[in-house]
């Protein structure tokens, strides 16, 4: 039974991460919104760097970054 609660917990916080806000809040408060440009599971931060420049242009650019497999660019908001 014990086992079955641990791995119950592991789940739900697995999911919470999964699933949390597109909105990132610190210095600023910065936006991260999924890429609409990039395609397939993201694996590498370089193609979803480059993938939100193409979208959003260097200038709007604070980042990006492979996030449970998606590509999540970062833009002030």
């Amino acid at each position: 039974m014990g086992s079955m609660k641990k791995s119950a917990v592991v789940l739900l916080l697995l999911s919470f991460f999964l699933f949390s806000g597109n909105v990132v809040e610190g210095q600023g408060r910065t936006c991260e919104t999924p890429s609409g440009y990039f395609r397939g599971p993201c694996f590498f931060n370089g193609d979803c760097i480059k993938a939100c420049k193409d979208e959003q242009g260097v200038k709007f650019l604070s980042g990006a970054a492979c996030k449970s497999f998606r590509c999540m660019c970062r833009k002030p908001c």
